[in-house]
């Protein structure tokens, strides 16, 4: 994005969202395969409309999820996302489950990559990562406090701090920019589900915190610019209120529009899917650049063909902030990393069950977990970059 002087906004949606549902579902099922086997392939996708959940896909494993234990975690999952409405209950929905074993075709693409050692992409496709210096976690500000309101009202919500609230719940900020950096919020837009009988006023007084305790001192938006529920009323939500399907959510899911997209989808698919994991190599590949001061802005594009195991193309944009030559960055970069399907898994160790936490408030500018999860976000790479650039 240029430098200069600019209004910029981006969206999350919260885990009570029909898409995010559906991501959730989908995720914990990769989880589910990846518990019972590690190399387990998996492509799932998942719509939800009222009182029905629908699980559909192809999988191979060699361990056993049965399609009444896919039924059990999608209860689960939509039980502890707080859904126990009329029209869309945990409990009372109807679940259907059409999942079938992998496709011979992309099997062999992926295990046969020209030796026993190592694999081709499992589809073609091109990948973006990006970081920047706008928030301490190195993501664009606009999206990373359009999460961080909707996770503040969620920890609430789950706590029953805000028990007119519901699960369904959208926001929108705005950030004015001078010279290239955000100094402001110059509108903020909060959508949130909430019970029958409860007027504007108070859906205001109950959001207006989680608003203000997250933005910068400051940095709030004048009265007349803070908006919550517009249309004056948000009683019916969720998938009764608009049917939800995986893999709609893509930019929410990254930069909020900040960075380029590829334009595949991340939920529902296991690492060997290089749109899932490459698109988690270049993230930890930019946030690593930017760490190591080679760049305060990074952007990088890898390509891939299916049942190739190399990227077909490695690019880096500093944007203009770069402390070296962008075409040794991405030297250094290939140099560090090993961007093959396999290299990729193995360094981030892609292959256990970390997926159902990505499903919301964004997969990327979050703090690595302990157990694995979350590791395209460390800045381990720092050093093998330098020496890389030498």
């Amino acid at each position: 994005m240029a430098q200069g002087n600019y209004l910029f906004t981006s969206e999350s949606v919260s885990e009570g969202h029909p898409d995010k549902i559906c991501d959730a579902v989908s995720d914990a099922i990769v989880d589910a395969y990846l518990h019972e086997d590690p190399m387990s392939r998996c492509g799932v996708e998942t719509l939800v409309t009222t009182n029905l959940i629908v699980v559909a896909g192809e999988t191979r494993s060699a361990g056993n999820v049965s399609h009444e234990r896919i039924e059990e975690i999608a209860r689960r999952t939509v039980r502890e996302i707080g859904y126990d409405q009329d029209n869309f209950h945990w409990e009372k929905s109807k679940v259907m489950v059409y999942v079938h074993s992998q496709s011979a075709d992309i099997a062999v693409g992926v295990d046969s990559a020209g030796n026993e050692k190592d694999e081709g992409a499992g589809d073609q496709g091109l990948m973006f990562g990006y970081a920047c210096r706008e928030t301490p976690l190195l993501m664009p500000a606009p999206i990373y406090y359009a999460h961080e309101i909707l996770k503040s009202l969620s920890k609430a919500r789950h706590a029953g701090e805000v028990p007119d609230l519901g699960p369904d719940m959208k926001s929108q900020v705005t950030l004015e920019y001078r010279n290239g950096q955000p100094v402001r919020a110059t509108s903020v837009v909060v959508s949130a589900q909430h019970s029958e009988g409860v007027d504007q006023a108070t859906v205001r007084k109950l959001i207006r915190p989680h608003v203000e305790n997250v933005l910068p001192s400051g940095w709030m938006c004048s009265e007349d610019e803070f908006y919550t529920n517009p249309t004056g009323r948000f009683v019916i939500g969720g998938p009764d209120g608009d049917a939800g399907l995986t893999g709609r959510k893509i930019i929410v899911d990254t930069y909020g529009g900040a960075a380029p997209h590829g334009g595949g989808a991340f939920s529902g698919k296991d690492p060997s899917k290089v749109d899932r994991s490459a698109a988690y190599a270049c993230r930890y590949l930019a946030k690593n650049i930017v760490a190591a001061d080679l760049a305060d802005k990074c952007t990088i594009q890898v390509a891939y063909a299916i049942g190739i195991s190399k990227p077909l193309s490695v690019y880096v944009d500093t944007h203009g902030t770069g402390k070296a030559d962008e075409a040794a960055i991405a030297s250094a970069a290939r140099k560090a990393m090993d961007l093959s399907p396999r290299g990729i898994r193995t360094h981030l160790q892609l292959n256990r069950p970390i997926y159902a936490r990505t499903a919301a408030y964004g997969h990327f500018g979050r703090n690595p977990d302990a157990d694995g999860g979350f590791s395209w976000e460390k800045t381990d790479l720092v050093d093998e970059l330098k020496g890389a650039m030498r």
